[in-house]
């Protein structure tokens, strides 16, 4: 039997990152998917705006959205990279969780009104996990980066 090729209509929007990730808002933080390469990169991005629920507190009066969640952001860009490289029948048979982060650099903040873009590559994959190196940029400056680590548990 000949397997048929899976392919990725660009661009992936909300309702298909809801079928690929199980997070939901408010923390669901990609908006669309607008470059793919298999099993190499992706190139999404998230839409910041003032009605961002972590912004009340982050801070009152000069809001800035915290390091950590730019970081999970690219953490779940790496996590649609992953689900949109596999077989369509694999997709939801397990969940990816964070489990690492190295060298995480904070360049820039990033407020409301910014459109977050997040570049992801797969470095390695090993057995259940998957290494990734992430760059967050705003209107092409570097906000942020990482090395993330995502483990695979099947429910």
């Amino acid at each position: 039997m000949t397997e048929t090729p899976f392919r990725v209509t660009l661009p992936v929007n909300t309702p298909e990152i809801e079928r690929l990730l199980p997070h939901r808002y408010p923390f669901l933080l990609v908006d669309r998917v607008l470059e793919f390469e298999k099993d190499k990169r992706v190139l999404a991005y998230k839409n910041v705006t003032c009605n961002e629920p972590f912004f009340t507190g982050h801070f009152p009066g000069r809001p800035v959205m915290p390091g950590v969640l730019v970081v999970e952001a690219l953490a779940q860009a790496g996590g649609l990279l992953t689900q949109l490289s596999r077989d369509p029948n694999e997709i939801g048979k397990d969940t990816f969780y964070l489990v690492k982060v190295d060298n995480a650099r904070f360049n820039r903040m990033v407020v409301p009104g910014d459109r977050l873009e997040l570049e992801v590559e797969l470095k390695r994959r090993i057995r259940n996990m998957a290494q990734y190196v992430g760059i967050a940029r705003v209107d092409g400056e570097q906000a942020a980066c990482a090395e993330i680590l995502c483990a695979a548990a099947r429910e």
